[in-house]
């Protein structure tokens, strides 16, 4: 029978959520702080050791890995395994690579691995020596996998901080890990003092852990930055690529990267290629002529050749400053500890690495000294078999079955045995032998008898009892274990060891001095569909008449000058003239709304001009609601990319017109009906910018101000209005907010 249980909606969803979050967390985002692995990458490495890919042995298909790891362990889909699998094999991303790839396991510069059906792998030696070693003796707890078919381990008896070497980085949740890599023998030196003195501080520690190691090299440039995010778990680090100077023919040098951030690894290398070439077409670093990526299986090297005489401190400052050769490495330091997510110290995390490998050692030499007393229980077995070995021969022949025999050698029991002397049953009885050596006697050969084998078994008797003294020591004494640790440690830097990559050290933020420009004077040129540019004034003056006739706004600018572009929704775009494409006469030009935040869908230009003449003269102002005023130009002198020019009277108000108010000795203002009003300009008082204005033509109902015109006294001017000529400075003249004259 069916039962409906009532329960409340959000309940079941904050339930559920919490859940899904969790198993996101601890499950698959997240590395375990004592071995700095992510699930994914435990398994996988898990697998490959169970496969037998050892480093020593042919590579395995990556295929192959992928599949036995995703059917026995990681239920997940195959791109999350060999995405896993192909980092871990990446010496560029990891400090110490853990996986030996055999193909194409992509490159620096982004490109992605070869399908897994081509690509081949195997453990690294330092992998299996360091990661996987003792996974035999019962060092860890062992876990059912997802359909408890299998078992996997809860952790590996990683025996370095893997956390600090490789780093780590995932996004969980709601939260968030990025761990860089550290130097691995900075590493063991920090775990070794450590070990020696858990009272260390995090800035103590230091003294071992300089800082970040990143595989890319590159100089992490805020020293001083460095104790406070150790101490926290979280900040961010600053650090630049290497560039040296090369001389090359002709006194000419080149600026050569040799070394990247960490951040650039992948696409990022393109994009600051691409960020260099804009530098270049945007003529701020006008004295690189070439760019070349000459970056190879050995390292970086990225040539930027340079004209001859060209400032090369500005330009390396040019690059920090204005790409991503300098870059920021977030740190939040998060990790799984003690079965929950939690942000680490560097002194945590070596403390919860320290706790690991005694719990690791104390669990192996238990094993250890269990096997060895087993051994020891076995060997003295033999020995006192070895002295009563006629008797137990005896009892052998007299016996029917083994466990007869089993029991007279246990317990003592004659029950059945045939003896050939009564004195040998009184001895049989005495008898007290363990199960374990009873069978090791009913097992042994008759060689064993011979006297060099007899020597034999004292002496390795005699090395059992060292090793159960010594394995007893190790577990008794925390001195003895922490110098058993620390020998370990020591054997690893040994081998496997490698000198420090990044340099870290302080160094003074960017200050970029924008170079000084030669003023030159220049012609703005705009046609009917809004493209722009400039051209040379001598080109400009033998096309007079071409670009008169072909462009809509035409005036003469300096380069150091921008432009102010006033537009019907009475907007005013400023645009720097170094911005505008220079082109030659017959050039097309580039549409101003990629210049500035213009929109040719919802606004149309009314004017232009050169801000050097804008904010030296008065503009006057005419609107489709027939107000009119007078603003100052110094009033638009910002350093705004876009500001509001003047304030509407409604949403279907618009500017009419914009112009100089010295332009014209009268202003005419032309409606939709047909009337015509000219008046003086001395009759528009000045207003700010952000004043709507005053009336400047009385409109009808439903009629609206269509066009304006600055007219000067004693210059003709004639328009055409629905098929007849019209001469403005014949209209009558009246008075500001008049109705004006009728034309039909």
């Amino acid at each position: 029978m069916e039962e409906i249980i009532r329960t409340e909606y959000s309940e079941i969803m904050q339930k559920s959520y919490i859940d899904y979050a969790m198993s996101v967390i601890i499950a698959r985002a997240l590395p375990d702080v004592r071995d700095g692995l992510k699930p994914v990458q435990r398994r996988t490495l898990y697998d490959m050791l169970e496969l037998g890919t050892y480093f020593d042995r042919p590579y395995r298909k990556a295929a192959r890995i992928v599949g036995d790891t995703m059917g026995k362990y990681h239920p997940h889909g195959d791109s999350s395994i060999y995405d896993a699998l192909v980092v871990m094999a990446q010496d560029f991303k990891k400090g110490m690579p853990l996986v030996d790839g055999h193909g194409n396991f992509g490159s620096i510069e982004g490109d992605g691995a070869a399908a897994m059906r081509y690509t081949e792998a195997r453990l690294q030696k330092f992998t299996q020596e360091v990661y996987l070693k003792d996974l035999d003796k019962n060092v860890v707890n062992f876990v059912p996998n997802f359909d408890e078919t299998e078992k996997e381990p809860e952790v590996l008896p990683v025996r370095v901080p893997n956390i600090l070497v490789n780093g780590s980085d995932g996004i969980a949740v709601g939260m968030a890990t990025s761990i860089p890599p550290h130097n691995l023998g900075e590493v063991i030196d920090a775990a070794k003092a450590y070990i020696g003195n858990k009272d260390l501080t995090d800035r103590q520690l230091m003294k071992y852990i300089k800082g970040p190691d990143f595989p890319t090299g590159g100089i992490v440039v805020n020293k001083d930055d460095l104790p406070q995010i150790y101490e926290s778990g979280s900040g961010k680090i600053r650090i630049r690529g290497k560039v040296e100077v090369e001389k090359g023919k002709n006194g000419r040098q080149s600026l050569v990267i040799t070394e990247i951030p960490y951040t650039m690894i992948g696409a990022n290398i393109g994009k600051f290629l691409m960020d260099v070439a804009g530098l270049v077409e945007n003529r701020q670093a006008p004295e690189i002529v070439d760019i070349s990526n000459m970056s190879s299986k050995e390292g970086i090297r990225i040539v930027l050749e340079l004209k001859k005489g060209a400032d090369v401190e500005r330009l390396k400052n040019l690059l920090y400053k204005k790409t991503r050769l300098e870059d920021t490495f977030g740190v939040n330091m998060l990790a799984v500890a003690g079965g929950r997510p939690e942000t680490l110290s560097l002194k945590k995390v070596l403390d919860n690495f320290t706790d690991f490998q005694f719990e690791l050692a104390t669990r192996k030499y238990q094993q250890m000294l269990q096997k060895e007393l087993e051994k020891k229980e076995v060997q003295e077995g033999l020995i006192k078999a070895v002295d009563v070995i006629d008797l137990i021969i005896e009892i052998l022949r007299g016996s029917k079955s083994q466990k007869q025999v089993r029991d007279c050698l246990t317990m003592g029991v004659t029950d059945g045995i045939n003896f050939k002397h009564k004195s040998s049953e009184k001895q049989a009885k005495e008898l007290c032998f363990t199960q374990r050596q009873a069978t090791a006697i009913l097992e042994m050969r008759l060689a064993k008898l011979i006297g060099l084998e007899l020597d034999a078994l004292y002496k390795e008797n005699e090395e059992t009892i060292a090793k159960i003294a010594r394995y007893e020591n190790i577990l008794n004494d925390y001195d003895t274990m922490a110098g058993v640790i620390v020998d370990d440690l020591e054997q690893i830097k040994k081998n496997y060891a490698t000198p420090r990559k990044t340099v870290i050290e302080n160094a003074e933020a960017i200050v970029l001095a924008e170079p000084e420009e030669e003023e030159t004077e220049l012609v703005f040129l705009m046609d009917r569909f809004g493209y722009v540019r400039t051209v040379d004034t001598s080109v400009y003056d033998r096309n007079k008449e071409a670009a008169d006739a072909e462009n809509k706004y035409i005036f003469h600018c300096m380069s150091t000058d921008r432009v102010c572009v006033y537009t019907d929704n009475g907007m005013m775009h400023t645009i720097k003239v170094k911005d505008i494409p220079f082109t030659k006469f017959r050039d097309k030009g580039t549409p101003i709304d990629n210049l500035c935040n213009y929109s040719a869908d919802n606004e149309r230009v009314v004017f232009a001009g050169p801000m050097a003449e804008v904010k030296q003269k008065k503009l006057v102002f005419v609107t489709a609601s027939g107000n009119v005023k007078i603003v100052s130009g110094s009033e638009f002198d910002v350093n705004r990319k876009v500001i509001s020019a003047t304030k509407l009277a409604d949403d279907a108000d618009s500017v009419v017109l914009v112009g100089y108010a010295d332009a014209g000795d009268f202003l005419v203002i032309q409606s939709r009906d047909g009337y015509f009003l000219r008046f003086p300009m001395t009759e528009i008082p000045e207003k700010k910018k952000t004043a709507v204005g005053v009336r400047g033509i009385s409109l009808g109902k439903d009629d609206e101000a269509e066009a304006a015109y600055l007219v000067a006294g004693g210059n003709e001017m004639e328009i055409e209005y629905r098929g007849k000529k019209v001469s403005l400075n014949k209209l009558r003249l009246g008075k500001r907010d008049g109705k004006g004259t009728k034309k039909s």
